[in-house]
């Protein structure tokens, strides 16, 4: 797979289901925000999901047959776009929609297959491999137990995320 070219630093979180990507998240965006960044997001999700609410017009009217409904407000709008192709999406597509004008870095969770850089979450009390061996994109691994884990790449505190948002931070400014 080609590595990805894009106008933002795209930085991936790859981890096993259940090791915590989401509540890391969570806790690093605020922490990138009090720092300046303005954050885009991209979540691979591996099922079919809906944003919008059965009974709700912009719902309705997609089910119709909108293959694209844009509904927005004052505050924030959202484009649903129904894909005709049956296959697992690609990064470098999705990233073509975000709006580079409006963020400062890109964080990815999931797509762990695809060629851009990447913090690997691991978890040895899940009995998990690591990816970083198999995958030349990991630039560091965040772990809760530090010392199960050889490797050069630097290794990252997984709950301090303040640690991890000030390596982002530097690691941005390497790139």
């Amino acid at each position: 797979m080609a590595k990805i070219n894009f106008k933002l630093p795209v930085l991936g979180f790859a981890a096993y289901s259940g090791t915590g990507k989401t509540t890391l998240l969570t806790q690093l965006i605020p922490l990138l925000r009090a720092k300046g960044l303005r954050i885009a997001m991209v979540k691979h999700a591996h099922h079919r999901f809906d944003v919008d609410i059965p009974g709700k017009d912009s719902y309705e009217l997609r089910k119709a047959g909108a293959t694209q409904m844009l509904i927005c407000s004052r505050h924030r709008f959202a484009l649903m776009t129904d894909l005709e192709e049956d296959r697992e999406p690609v990064l470098s597509e999705y990233l073509d929609q975000l709006d580079t004008e409006a963020a400062d870095l890109v964080l990815v969770e999931g797509f762990k297959a695809e060629s851009f850089p990447k913090i690997e979450l691991h978890r040895p009390s899940l009995g998990k491999d690591l990816i970083y061996p198999s995958d030349e994109h990991i630039i560091a691994v965040a772990t809760d137990e530090p010392g199960m884990i050889d490797t050069d790449l630097p290794l990252l505190p997984l709950n301090h995320p303040e640690n991890i948002a000030e390596f982002i931070l530097n690691w941005m400014e390497q790139s």
